[in-house]
This record gives C-alpha cells, structure tokens and sequence, in this order.
C-alpha cells in the first residue's frame, strides 16, 4: 500500500462505486457570519436564550423579589433569607445579596 493513512471509510465507498458521487447531498445552509464571530459558549448563550432558558439563580432572583414586595411578617423574612443563602451558593459573586430585615423591608424591596 502505497497512501500515508488507512482510508477506511473511503475504501468502502470506492468499493461501492459512490466515491465523491454525492450531488450535493448532504449540503445543510450555509454558516450565518455572526456563526464564525462567536465562540462555543457564546452559541450556547444564544441558543438557551432563544429557547426561553434561565438559569437556576435567574428564577430564584425573581422569586425572591417577588416574596420581597409581599413580605409583611418576620416568618416571611425567615423564608426569604433561606432562600437568598441557596441564591447566594448559585449565583455569580458579583451578583450576590445580603439577608433581608424586616426593619429595612423598604430598602430591599427598592434592591431586589
């Protein structure tokens, strides 16, 4: 044998007389320039938000605000401060909150 590689596949379909017979087939659409401008991450991004996706913490976030413009009793403030801790492990760091009081309901519900 006188190729560099083992062309396996290429033998099969030289056998089967449909080497580099194909008519197009098998052609998709051709690749967006905006495809060639963004990196693997960036598609993923784009795609889940295409799609309608949030993240854990998104949907957390607006639950807590949510449960912050009602809150009225210090058991509601028990329940919101649990779930800011579980917000605060899945969050970026920058986007991390504080426990809220009942004190200062007033202020939260101008962050949250």
């Amino acid at each position: 044998m006188n190729r560099e590689y083992n062309d396996l596949i290429g033998e099969i379909l030289e056998r089967a007389g449909e080497k580099d017979n194909f008519n197009n087939k098998g052609k998709g659409k051709p690749l967006s320039k905006d495809y060639l401008q963004m990196d693997t991450f960036q598609h993923f991004q784009k795609i889940a938000k295409d799609a309608g996706y949030l993240p854990q913490w998104v949907k957390l976030q607006k639950e807590i605000s949510q449960l912050v413009q009602s809150c009225k009793t210090i058991s509601e403030v028990e329940e919101i401060n649990k779930k800011i801790k579980k917000y605060n492990k899945i969050c970026p760091n920058q986007l991390q909150k504080a426990p809220i009081s009942l004190e200062h309901i007033e202020k939260y519900k101008k962050i949250w």
